[in-house]
């Protein structure tokens, strides 16, 4: 789908379009720790702990879409104990995602291949979702195992089996049908990307969907990510001006 409607909103005295869909690579936890003198793990907690936050204050923004990168297929090239690590995180979160959703009325789907995770993982991450899927506030999406490349080859597969069985043709294949076939079916494309840590690309993070949107960097790492930080990303997107391939 197509980049969604913006909405005026006042936001400490300034009358701001707020993106309808934020995309965030989460990025800096490592670091974070690092100069702390912590462990990884740790700085990979406190991330966690922003990602509760920025949940909150999207939803106070007006926010009405917010995709996350959490774990690329990239990420397995970690060390055991940090992959573990962050498995073990995830079980948390998702266990704790359930009752701290419905109380926020927030909706939440998991992107990415579930193939290669942890079998718990995927029961606990299947029972998220379908716990959440009546609530009608902010639609939260957490890309785990998630690569934009393989995203892009499970959709050509689909849209092959699909072919193979008769229920679509060759010339019915065009870019709406297409992506009906992504992880993404049926969520606009995101207005906004940030990225933490000060790294500027996209590292295989939804290729397809952020054909059209607004970057922003930003040297914050991602467990310092806070409403003001969020804040100052939506006055630089308020500063572009948009432009989807037309002159102006």
């Amino acid at each position: 789908m197509e980049c969604g409607e913006n909405m005026k909103r006042e936001i400490n005295g300034e009358l701001l379009n707020v993106p309808e869909h934020v995309a965030v690579i989460m990025d800096g936890n490592g670091r974070w720790a690092k100069k702390r003198f912590l462990p990884r793990n740790y700085g990979h907690a406190e991330g966690a702990k922003a990602l509760e936050a920025i949940c909150e204050n999207c939803d106070k923004l007006g926010i009405k879409y917010l995709t996350v990168y959490a774990f690329s297929t990239e990420n397995w090239k970690r060390s055991v104990e940090e992959v573990t690590g962050i498995m073990n995180l995830f079980r948390k979160y998702l266990v704790d995602s359930i009752e701290r959703s419905n109380n926020s009325n927030m909706k939440v789907n998991l992107i990415g291949k579930r193939e290669g995770l942890p079998e718990d993982i995927v029961q606990k991450m299947d029972e998220l979702e379908r716990e959440t899927a009546g609530n009608t506030g902010l639609q939260f999406h957490i890309a785990i195992n998630y690569g934009g490349r393989d995203e892009i080859v499970r959709a050509v597969k689909k849209i092959m089996k699909d072919a193979d069985a008769g229920k679509i043709s060759a010339d019915d294949i065009d870019e709406s049908l297409f992506a009906e076939y992504l992880d993404t079916k049926g969520v606009p494309d995101p207005d906004l990307l940030i990225r933490t840590s000060g790294e500027e690309r996209t590292s295989n993070f939804l290729p397809w969907q952020l054909a059209y949107s607004e970057f922003y960097f930003t040297d914050t790492l991602w467990p310092d990510f806070d409403m003001d930080s969020l804040i100052e990303a939506v006055r630089y997107y308020n500063k572009r001006e948009r432009r989807f391939g037309d002159a102006k």
